[in-house]
């Protein structure tokens, strides 16, 4: 049993040729099943006039579809945030005469150096996501983490949460913690592509039926974890790893925002030192509020009011 969750960026409409529509927010979601494998398609409806439609529909993805149709700002902001979020495993459609020897000096040196070109053609292309899904190796690891994307109340179910298992399993009957709230909850039951499971590893987008919390208390971003070492921080240190294309050294004072997972966390720039490399500044963050996460994972820094490039670069969460 196998599942991949999708990105589908630079236009909308191919997913919906692909996979069965599903729930719909400012990402919209399309499913594929063949026998036990499985295919989420995650498609960042309101891009590009919302940066955090790409930045959620990425951050739940393990693979990329990127459709060129036009060689724009939006299609390189497309591909730095793939190249931040370290989504390596792609393919590329080409449309309206755009050849690959225009795109591919764009993708060099990036995680998306090594994507293929595919047809346009959406039953081959679900031929293929298929195979793919049936080839993923399940994580075995005993803990896992589910960011929330969406909730709300079920009558004579109580509390769902939709979302994706982001690292590890989960099972059922588990005792999890929701961050940032104190709160410990346990999981009646799984489903995926409803249908109801005892268990979901990492990549499965699953439904959640939670007993202990009202659903008015949960929010976008809150995270279900049994893993111990996810944690919260609201000061973040390190040294930034800017894009090439970001055009001025960051400022002390800049307002910007921090994404992972599931989350885009507004933080003003406390100090920097750009020293001899302002594409490697010595930063540090101080975020409006705490940001769950791994320790050594990578926040996504955002400006939003960028203009044709929001993307800054990276940050590690330590």
């Amino acid at each position: 049993m196998g599942n991949l969750n999708v990105i589908v960026a630079g236009a909308n409409g191919l997913a919906g040729e692909v996979g069965k529509k599903g729930t719909v927010s400012d990402v919209t979601f399309f499913n594929l099943k063949k026998g036990n494998d499985s295919v989420t398609l995650i498609e960042p409806t309101k891009y590009p006039e919302k940066m955090s439609s790409l930045f959620y529909a990425a951050s739940m993805s393990q693979f990329a579809i990127l459709v060129a149709e036009k060689i724009d700002s939006a299609m390189g902001e497309t591909i730095l945030m793939l190249d931040c979020l370290g989504i390596d495993k792609g393919m590329i459609i080409l449309r309206n005469y755009i050849q690959e020897a225009q795109l591919r000096p764009l993708l060099a040196g990036t995680a998306l150096d090594s994507y293929t070109i595919t047809e346009d053609d959406p039953i081959k292309l679900r031929e293929k996501l298929l195979e793919l899904a049936a080839a993923m190796k399940v994580n075995g690891t005993s803990c896992g983490s589910v960011p929330v994307d969406s909730h709300f109340n079920v009558k004579g179910v109580g509390t769902v949460v939709l979302g994706s298992v982001i690292n590890g399993t989960i099972k059922k009957h588990d005792k999890m913690r929701v961050l940032p709230l104190t709160d410990a909850v346990i999981l009646k039951s799984i489903q995926k592509h409803d249908i109801d499971s005892d268990s979901a590893a990492e990549g499965e987008h699953v439904g959640l039926a939670l007993r202990g919390i009202e659903s008015e208390r949960l929010d976008r971003g809150y995270v279900l974890t049994t893993d111990d070492s996810v944690k919260m921080s609201k000061t973040v240190i390190d040294n930034a790893k800017i894009v090439k294309y970001w055009p001025s050294p960051l400022k002390e004072g800049m307002v910007i925002h921090v994404g992972h997972w599931m989350q885009m966390v507004p933080c003003r720039i406390a100090s920097v030192n750009n020293g001899s490399d302002p594409k490697n500044p010595a930063t540090e963050l101080e975020l409006e509020s705490e940001i769950i996460h791994r320790p050594g994972d990578d926040g996504v820094m955002m400006y939003l009011e960028g203009g044709k490039l929001r993307i800054i670069g990276k940050i590690a969460l330590k």
